[in-house]
């Protein structure tokens, strides 16, 4: 078997095996660079990567390559530029009721986009720095910003909560009114909707610089529209939403309870959704979840694609820590990583001013950063539980469900009693991660396929499923409070 092929299929079988989330964030990056009858030397693309392999995946790599001719008793991962990117995803996950689709994609290659000025200063079309923004018709607004030119595909961290969102997204920018359009998306503080949104209009815009992309907060909107109201601009504010090629609004929950602004936007989105032109719109909640939103818009929001983003797994937050420390040239210990993961589970935006507030610590007292140090300035109190044991993810999910442990690990086969016996498998697996037939034992099952086919069973219906990605976080929510 050629090498390449060889790597495939050791891929495949390990994507079998592993969370998805896990699979892309440590496996899909990687290559295999040679190897003998002894020995493989693995391409991985950054050190944070390398670390996890060694220490977590090295056992399931080493039997798997057996399994497909190789007998490595060694196994070398090596920094190399060779290693593939982990951005591209395949397009069946977006398919609407699970039907697969044969097409896949890659994400476009960001440039810096250029930034346009004019006699006011740089337009709010245009990605760059915050500034005075203007309408073309006299309504100029200091607080007004564009999009942030940092926030792009390539510097977005993709785990099992956002991989969805992230993927529309990359083919959204590809072809922007043609697919997924609107597109909602949907989720808590600070897990990177904002990021997200604002990397397609970069995407779009690196790849069509004529493109109008307009970036705007609803609250930012609602100023403009009163300003356009007290002056009699509406129909130049009309005119000037209504003529941009991709509209992305962000915390579209504060448009509620505001009657005139409603009505201004229905009219607004079904201008731009006839003439094919991309709408992006985020929220913290879902469209039937907006108190007072009106039907026809959330009968609208609900036309394209709506996607609950999830808060990010450990996994996800530890490569967010180590990409967002590479960035100050700061190369951190794998235990300061999984510390800070551990540490702020729930918001990327206080994970990374925990790590900035640990960087900057150092640096003024001339100090490596170490476990004691980011224990001592961060505290504990957040602190991911060392010793979780299967029994307590058990016992949690029963409690969750409100069945009784011996119901979960007898025999009976009832759907309310299968569901959350699969849902305890998976939380084994993508907690512990334990072994198949391990997994099979703590839930009194002699057959370990039969874990292997609840943990693939939920990790799919998990992409699909809003009630059960909230079920799972919930059970970890409990698990780590």
């Amino acid at each position: 078997m050629q090498r390449d092929g060889l790597w495939q299929a050791v891929l495949g079988e390990i994507e079998l095996t592993v969370s998805r989330g896990n699979f892309v964030t440590w496996f899909k990056p990687t290559q295999l660079l040679s190897h003998t009858d002894t020995s493989a030397v693995i391409g991985v693309p950054n050190v944070f990567i390398k670390q996890q392999l060694e220490r977590k995946y090295n056992d399931l790599i080493r039997s798997t390559l057996e399994k497909n001719g190789v007998l490595a008793e060694v196994i070398e991962y090596k920094m190399s530029t060779m290693a593939p990117s982990a951005r591209t995803f395949d397009e069946s996950v977006l398919a609407p009721n699970g039907q697969q689709t044969a097409d896949r994609f890659a994400p476009p290659r960001s440039t810096s986009p250029v930034m346009t000025t004019g006699a006011s200063g740089p337009h709010d079309v245009v990605t760059g720095s915050a500034g005075a923004g203007t309408l073309g018709n006299g309504l100029t607004h200091s607080y007004r910003q564009g999009i942030n030119e940092r926030y792009t595909f390539d510097n977005f961290i993709v785990g099992s909560g956002n991989e969805l969102a992230f993927a529309a997204c990359q083919s959204i920018a590809q072809m922007p009114g043609t697919k997924y359009n609107p597109l909602f998306l949907y989720g808590g503080v600070g897990i990177g909707k904002t990021h997200l949104i604002q990397a397609v209009g970069n995407a779009v815009k690196a790849q069509n610089p004529k493109a109008k992309i307009l970036y705007i907060s609803t609250e930012q909107f609602v100023q403009e529209f009163v300003a356009a109201l007290r002056f009699r601009k509406t129909a130049d504010f009309a005119s000037y939403y209504r003529s941009a090629d991709v509209l992305i609004v962000d915390d579209i929950q504060f448009i509620a309870g505001k009657e005139k602004m409603q009505e201004e936007f229905f009219h607004t989105f079904n201008a731009l959704h006839q003439a094919n032109k991309q709408i992006i719109i985020s929220s913290d909640k879902p469209p039937k979840d907006i108190a007072t939103l009106e039907e026809r818009l959330q009968s609208r929001f609900a036309w394209g694609m709506s996607i609950d983003m999830q808060i990010p797994d450990f996994e996800t937050r530890c490569a967010i820590v180590q990409t967002k420390a590479q960035t100050h040239e700061v190369e951190l210990p794998a235990d300061v990583v999984e510390y800070l993961a551990n540490h702020i589970q729930t918001n990327i935006r206080e994970l990374e001013g925990a790590l900035n507030q640990l960087l900057a610590f150092c640096e003024m007292r001339n100090l490596e950063p170490s476990l004691s140090v980011a224990g001592s300035l961060l505290g504990s109190a957040k602190v991911r539980p060392k010793h979780l044991s299967a029994k307590q993810i058990i016992e949690r999910t029963c409690k969750h469900f409100q069945i009784p442990m011996e119901d979960i690990l007898g025999p009976k086969r009832d759907k309310d009693i299968v569901v959350p016996r699969q849902i305890a498998m998976y939380m084994l697996r993508s907690e512990l991660h334990l072994s198949f037939p391990k997994i099979a034992r703590e839930l009194g099952r002699k057959d370990h396929t039969t874990a292997i086919h609840s943990v693939e069973k939920i990790t799919k219906e998990s992409q699909l499923d809003a009630d059960l990605r909230s079920t799972l976080s919930e059970i970890k929510e409990r698990l780590y409070a």
